[in-house]
């Protein structure tokens, strides 16, 4: 959710003023953009992973401030609800060997932090949507002790005119439930990818995560229940996209775009599109008050925090302080495994550069609606989701992978220039998950199809598979 503020209460005069500076900040981007000035550095991986602690119940356990205090880590930080962290990793160059040393990095920092939450009697997990969730687990008194977050839900509710969030989700069963503030919203965490790339292929870059949303989403879906319902495979999209069902201003507060979103078209001619978008559809949320200079662009990056594209573009600084574009791909879900994550990761850069390359001699070869359409398809069915490619045909989602997303993930890799050793196994890893056709959400309705409304159990059994790093392609049921 980003950085922390300095209030929870704002008056009329704050949101004029954060308005101007927006403003001001929206049309110097404009200007850097428009002149080139931004980082053309090679492009750069890095990633954030969402996780929950638990108790010996397989229950939240809402205690992260006492967890991260004592844990001091500068890698690991508050997320919205008190029973959930976010671990981050450094920046790499996306070359040579980066997929090993992210491997290294995030089983390193989730040893450390998973054996913390051990002295702590205390459990780390990672999923999308855990399992033993219940509805009442999610009321103010378990928000986590940031002025953001209150802030949040005061400013989201005022914009709905205080009316409450709504889920009524349709999957193999169906969830309809009314809750008063945004903590519903913790019930889904994620892993977020990053990639910083030079701006000349800004506009590729993000066209082609777009279109890698699909495949990616059905891959990495964990998320099948909420609340003991069973929806769909990765539950987390319309979950995240209702829990902040807020709009633009005036009449448009109810649409047609939304804060969570896919967001309203592929960028055309500048990345610049998305950041004009926010500035002209979304009123502010947090209007916070920077003594800082237009330059360091803090308005538009925090405004831009309150804008959940699932391909979001965001704006950042190299170490010499040039600014710089990277797009953040929000659509997989949290886990299950360290390895698994990598292999997702392995297959997000390398499908992304190979579509990136070839968006950068043409258009796209599908339409933005199709691609939208594609990523729904592909959530609620995951790995049995028919979606249709750059043929204009309608593919089985698992035959499409094997023989042209999988081929293309590898050419983008070796494009890279990424270790032909580190390419084999972690893409290895995704092609075993296609062939066996298991996902964390398939294999987590196959243990719930055994011991049918057996959650704690299911969530027991899954934190052991998890604590062997064993990809979940290969997870069985006793």
């Amino acid at each position: 959710m980003g950085q922390e503020i300095h209030t929870q209460f704002y008056q009329a005069t704050d949101f004029v003023h954060f308005q101007q500076q927006l403003a001001i900040e929206t049309q110097l981007l404009d200007h850097l953009i428009s002149q080139g000035v931004c980082s053309q550095h090679r492009p750069v991986a890095g990633f954030e992973i969402e996780a929950w602690l638990l108790d010996d119940a397989m229950r939240p356990a809402p205690c992260n401030e006492a967890y991260l205090s004592s844990f001091n880590n500068p890698l690991a930080s508050a997320e919205l609800a008190k029973f959930n962290i976010e671990l981050n990793t450094q920046p790499l160059l996306l070359e040579g060997n980066v997929l090993s040393q992210l491997a290294r990095d995030l089983f390193d920092t989730w040893q450390q932090a998973d054996q913390h939450a051990r002295n702590r009697q205390l459990h780390l997990l990672m999923i999308g949507c855990l399992p033993t969730l219940q509805q009442d687990d999610f009321h103010l008194g378990n928000m986590s002790n940031m002025n953001r977050y209150r802030a949040l839900n005061e400013q989201v509710l005022k914009i709905r005119n205080q009316q409450p969030i709504h889920l009524d989700i349709q999957g193999h069963e169906h969830l309809k439930i009314d809750h008063h503030d945004v903590m519903i919203e913790a019930a889904a965490t994620s892993f977020q990818l990053h990639l910083q790339c030079p701006l000349n292929l800004a506009v590729p870059y993000y066209n082609a995560s777009i279109l890698t949303s699909a495949p990616m989403v059905a891959l990495c879906a964990n998320a099948p229940f909420v609340f003991g319902k069973d929806l769909w495979q990765e539950s987390r999209i319309p979950l995240f996209e209702q829990s902040v069902r807020a709009g633009g201003f005036g009449g448009a507060s109810q649409g047609p775009l939304w804060r969570v979103s896919f967001g309203s078209d592929f960028a055309r001619h500048s990345i610049f599109e998305c950041f004009a978008e926010n500035l002209a559809h979304f009123p502010v949320l947090l209007p916070e008050h920077f003594d800082t200079k237009p330059e360091q662009l803090q308005h538009l990056r925090l405004h831009n925090g309150t804008i959940w594209r699932w391909n979001r573009p965001l704006v950042g600084f190299d170490d010499d302080g040039t600014p710089h574009i990277r797009i953040e791909h929000r659509t997989p879900s949290a886990g299950p495994t360290v390895i698994d994550s990598i292999a997702n990761a392995a297959f997000f850069y390398g499908l992304c550069q190979n579509l990136c390359e070839t968006l950068q001699t043409q258009a796209s070869p599908l339409a933005f609606s199709q691609a939208k359409d594609n990523f729904y398809q592909a959530a609620r069915y995951g790995l049995d989701a028919h979606i249709i490619w750059f043929d204009g045909q309608k593919h089985r989602l698992p035959s499409l992978l094997n023989n042209e997303l999988l081929p293309r993930a590898v050419l983008g890799l070796k494009s890279l220039h990424i270790d032909e050793a580190d390419i084999h196994l972690y893409l290895d890893i995704i092609r075993q998950r296609v062939a066996n056709l298991q996902n964390g959400s398939v294999w987590q309705r196959a243990f719930m199809q055994k011991y049918p409304n057996d959650f704690v159990a299911l969530t027991r059994c899954y934190l052991h598979n998890q604590r062997r790093n064993q990809p979940v392609g290969e997870w069985t049921i006793l």
